[in-house]
């Protein structure tokens, strides 16, 4: 990775920030709840910025439309975030599977 691909990588992430700043206050909190446990667990492809700039376009859309985020979402924030990715590898996945392989050959 060149310095050019540090510095668009960096301009990206700010202006997803930005973006996400712009959102309404209940949705910034969903947003960075989402964010945490992204971060937390690790959807493997989390990096290219595709999850997280979705989710801010859905918001985006969701405040057009005049919906708050809770009728987005639903009550239950955290099965939407595994809904998300339910079909992606986690690290923590693939964490468990080499300890597991690990123990194997023991």
């Amino acid at each position: 990775m060149g310095i050019r691909d540090i510095i668009e990588g960096k301009k990206q992430w700010r202006s997803h920030v930005a973006r996400v700043k712009a959102l309404p206050p209940d949705y910034r909190v969903v947003y960075d709840e989402l964010q945490r446990y992204y971060f937390k667990v690790g959807p493997v492809g989390l990096d290219d910025g595709s999850l997280l700039s979705g989710i801010v376009d859905f918001f985006e859309q969701g405040t057009a439309d005049g919906k708050s985020a809770r009728e987005l979402v639903g009550e239950d924030v955290a099965a939407f975030a595994d809904d998300l990715i339910a079909d992606t590898p986690t690290y923590a996945e693939q964490y468990r599977a080499s300890l597991a392989g690990g123990n194997d050959d023991a």
